[in-house]
């Protein structure tokens, strides 16, 4: 059974309270600063972008947040629990979860199973009736799978449910891979570049795909991506880093006219206005 937007904003209380924050966090490989002193207040309900240059950070502040990494510096809580450095597995029970740049399904696994797996994080089966296959294994086991059918078939991946995951086209194997996570019940979903590899016709198709499960689970969502017009379309609220350091944070409109932000991508404005030029006219 889904969760309708008005039912998980009324469980998680006012829709403008802060849902994650990170205060002051680092994150020290060696001699290199990946993430220095960042900051962050996630509202409820909100789609968050995170863009930046190669190596700017971002991929390091989803491992810190999902326990990963732990950060050299710094604090992360969810809805006020300090769960900075838990293991991934428990950032994952608290509400967190993630999806990977590179696609890390069960291969072998039907899409079914790949869900089943992800639910079984909060299975309540108990060693010995699992050992023994005993009946109240068995219930579990068919709860387990209906809820994970009801959730394909809210997805619009149902009749996939039998297909091995490796078998499937690209994209949908990106969906899949978001309905995995999904399964975890979060409150949080962050997702890794999940338009990485797609042509712009699946690349429209996960932009509806995604806007349809924040507003049927009344998901709040980070988004880490280099397609800036998924960005731009999707988000509600853009972050832009640049080696290791939030320099720009707005709407998509503020965004996308920072001089500083065009000087990240294009190295200096007066590089940032040839670009300009050179698109008017068709080059590159």
């Amino acid at each position: 059974m889904t969760t309708s937007l008005v039912d998980a904003r009324g469980q998680e209380g006012r829709t403008d309270g802060t849902l994650l924050r990170a205060v002051g966090v680092s994150r020290r490989f060696r001699g290199l600063l990946a993430l220095s002193e960042y900051n962050l207040e996630l509202r409820r309900g909100e789609i968050l972008g995170v863009i930046g240059p190669n190596g700017a950070g971002k991929t390091t502040l989803f491992n810190v947040i999902t326990g990963f990494l732990r950060p050299t510096t710094g604090r992360i809580e969810l809805l006020g629990e300090d769960i900075t450095g838990m293991r991934p597995d428990r950032v994952a029970r608290r509400g967190i979860a993630r999806t990977f740049q590179t696609i890390r399904l069960f291969g072998k696994l039907s899409v079914l199973d790949n869900v089943k797996v992800a639910q079984q994080l909060h299975g309540t089966a108990g060693f010995w009736e699992t050992i023994l296959s005993l009946p109240s294994f068995s219930r579990k086991e068919q709860e387990l799978e209906r809820k994970a059918m009801q959730h394909l078939d809210d997805l619009g991946l149902a009749d996939l449910h039998a297909l091995p995951a490796a078998s499937l086209p690209y994209g949908y194997q990106r969906k899949v891979e978001i309905a995995r996570a999904l399964a975890l019940d979060p409150k949080v979903l962050l997702l890794d570049e999940p338009a990485a590899g797609m042509n712009p016709q699946e690349t429209t198709e996960l932009l509806g795909f995604i806007r349809g499960i924040h507003e049927r689970y009344g998901l709040t969502i980070i988004v880490v991506e280099h397609d800036m017009s998924l960005i731009m379309r999707l988000c509600d609220r853009i972050q832009v880093l640049n080696y290791g350091q939030t320099i720009c944070e707005g709407s998509p409109e503020q965004v996308r006219n920072d001089p500083a932000v065009i000087e990240a991508y294009l190295g200096t404005r007066n590089r940032a206005e040839s670009g300009r030029r050179a698109a008017g006219r068709g080059e590159g």
